[in-house]
């Protein structure tokens, strides 16, 4: 029977129970109970004779906050969103390498960036796939988990693990063979007030947990918010949209590069004749073999199938729009009805549109879910990991369940051969991790009439330097040569599945950068992987960001800046795009430019309520006199 108990007791009772060295599990991203994890690690911290790893993944914190015009735009705005969410104790000693000597934190998924130079990070980071994480943790000694959870008056007697059902719920068969063995293992839950209480397999009964906090968990959930999509990323979205089969399977993940292929698909199916148009003038259609052999450009008619890890926000607006709509049901027999037609859809309460494993997303995201009917929210079945990023375990299920998939991950540099790379940097440092995207490309191969889609941007800049995400030879790779299916960069679609050597690197050179052909083209003939004598398509010589801001200017309702809404205001938004426009100016090779816009810069009168914002509306000194003078400048460049 569940224990009540405050933060302090259950500490206390955990201590009690437990070996010397705690092996506690917690959810990756927004399930973290953070304040009984923090009580635990400072107890421990104080305990030499105890010791505590943790397992997790995503342990999410506030942006820094920089210094000079980012911290005076983000310091207000991070303030209004956070709030008073508790941040982790063992994420800042993490940042700063002050862990103490009992206390080790094990990840297999880091915030992307954000532990890049923490050691004790890169060197306590596992490299698992996310479906094998619940076998790993258990195999390491797990005797703890804590999860954050939310209730519901309907159902006084369960739980729901809302947005982190998928390790625990691969966790928990594990756990009760071992504590039939006799081992201790604890389960510890603490309420939320704001968690969404999702129904499904999300739900477990009271008789799960060993305890239960009753303070009620009231501090600011975690958000993620919409961040603005750029040229770049339409461009992308808009290729990879026209490859998503109407009654097919959908997988996305998070980011811009996902809002944008969001936009696109809301685009496909309220503004077709735009959209088409577009497509036309981006002279999309010398793709239409493939375009027509797997995907389409017409509107939805039977709608989508949401099989994602990651329950995104974008799935929750498909959803919301009618495009994610088509139902898979629990069983063979029926999901075989569904897939020829015989069912109604209307008929059968059981059907799901959305599977999903974990969410995490901005706040209009958590909100929507709170407010939706229970009966909708029965639609999106959070569930164990193992059901989503694997086949094996109900095969001939999800078979049936996921036709004609199209599971579309980012990644962040394609070799000319092939190769993906998403989550480490050739020198070893872990960016991030692996996390599902192995899983999905080889669902997209083992799958019939599934396609893996890799989408990356094709060109970088840093430090004033523009380099090409698109390489001859890199140190790491995340998915191998031998699993090349698809790629798409703003310049177009590459489909490389069962293609030779010679004619994958043509592909890929066909969506890569003009500025940055000539030099590939070089390498991979010196490797004797392309004739002597190869000569670039000429349609394809024009991939500059040029060209495609001339298509934009031409259909610029279809480039919405925000698609799936904004935690901005209007003036943030502006100062948005001003502060990304200096970014890029502070480069030795434009710095006699950024000068001149300065000395050009409009009266402070031109932009009151941006300057009020940034506190520079009354500059004390010349800092703040040569700020206000840079914003002034970037804000003018920047207009709309």
């Amino acid at each position: 029977m569940v224990q009540l108990c405050s933060i302090e007791q259950a500490v206390d009772d955990v201590l009690e129970r437990l070996p010397a060295h705690i092996h506690m599990g917690m959810p990756l991203g927004l399930g973290k109970p953070n304040l009984f994890a923090n009580a635990l690690y400072r107890r421990i911290a104080k305990l030499p004779e105890r010791a505590l790893t943790i397992y997790t993944a995503l342990s999410l914190g506030r942006p820094p906050l920089g210094d000079g015009l980012q911290k005076r735009f983000l310091e207000p705005f991070i303030e209004r969103v956070f709030g008073d969410y508790p941040e982790l104790d063992f994420l800042a000693a993490l940042r700063k390498d002050s862990l103490p000597a009992n206390i080790h934190v094990q990840q297999f998924f880091m915030q992307p960036g954000s532990l890049l130079h923490s050691a004790s990070a890169q060197q306590d980071y596992v490299s698992s796939n996310y479906s094998h994480a619940a076998r790993d943790i258990n195999a390491a000694g797990l005797n703890l988990v804590a999860q954050l959870v939310a209730s519901s008056s309907e159902h006084p007697d369960r739980l729901s693990l809302s947005c982190n059902p998928d390790i625990t719920l691969d966790l928990l068969p594990m756990i009760a063979k071992r504590r039939a063995a006799g081992e201790t293992i604890l389960v510890v839950g603490q309420v939320h007030e704001d968690l969404p209480y999702m129904p499904g397999d999300a739900e477990l009964g009271m008789d799960q947990f060993d305890f239960l906090i009753d303070e009620k968990d009231r501090t600011t959930l975690f958000s993620t918010p919409n961040m603005p999509v750029g040229l770049q990323d339409h461009f992308i979205g808009l290729h990879a949209s026209t490859l998503v089969r109407d009654g097919g399977t959908l997988q996305i993940g998070i980011g811009s590069m996902g809002d944008a292929l969001t936009a696109a698909l809301l685009a496909r199916q309220a503004d077709n004749e735009g959209y088409r148009q577009l497509l036309s003038d981006l002279d999309v259609y010398q793709w239409a073999p493939l375009i027509s052999r797997e995907g389409g450009v017409e509107p939805f008619v039977r709608g989508l199938y949401g099989c994602s890890e990651m329950f995104v926000n974008g799935l929750l607006v498909l959803a919301d729009a009618g495009i994610v709509r088509r139902k898979v049901y629990p069983d063979v027999a029926t999901q075989q009805q569904a897939n020829a037609g015989l069912l109604d859809d209307g008929a059968q309460p059981d059907g799901v549109s959305i599977h999903g494993g974990f969410f995490l997303g901005p706040r209009s995201f958590y909100q929507r879910l709170q407010e939706m009917p229970h009966a909708k929210r029965l639609e999106f079945n959070m569930t164990r990991i193992s059901y989503i990023n694997e086949l094996y375990g109900q095969e001939e299920l999800k078979r049936l369940q996921r036709l004609d998939a199209r599971f579309i991950n980012s990644a962040i540099m394609v070799t000319l051969l092939g190769a993906g790379v998403a989550d480490q940097l050739e020198d070893g440092r872990v960016l991030s991790g692996v996390g599902g995207q192995y899983n999905f490309v080889a669902q997209g191969h083992a799958l019939e009439g599934a396609r893996s889609i890799l989408i990356l941007r094709s060109w970088r800049e840093s430090g004033g330097e523009v380099s090409s995400n698109i390489v001859w030879e890199y140190g790491h790779c995340t998915i191998p040569r031998h699993l090349r299916d698809i790629v798409i960069t703003e310049y177009g679609i590459a489909d490389l599945r069962g293609q030779t050597d010679a004619k994958v690197i043509e592909a890929l050179l066909n969506i890569t950068d003009s500025r940055f052909q000539a030099g590939l083209i070089e390498q991979a003939q010196k490797a004797g992987k392309l004739p002597k004598d190869f000569q670039l398509a000429p349609r394809f010589a024009d991939n500059t960001p040029e060209r495609l801001q001339a298509v934009q200017a031409r259909h610029t309702r279809l480039f919405p800046e925000y698609p799936l809404g904004s935690d901005f205001s209007d003036e943030e938004r502006d100062l948005l795009r001003a502060l990304n426009w200096l970014k890029s100016k502070f480069k030795l090779t434009e710095i006699l430019e950024l000068g001149k816009a300065a000395l050009d810069a409009p009266e402070p009168e031109a932009f009151p309520e941006h300057l009020v914002r940034m506190r520079l509306d009354k500059p004390e000194g010349f800092k703040e006199d040569l700020y206000q003078r840079l914003l002034l400048a970037g804000l003018k460049a920047t207009a709309h």
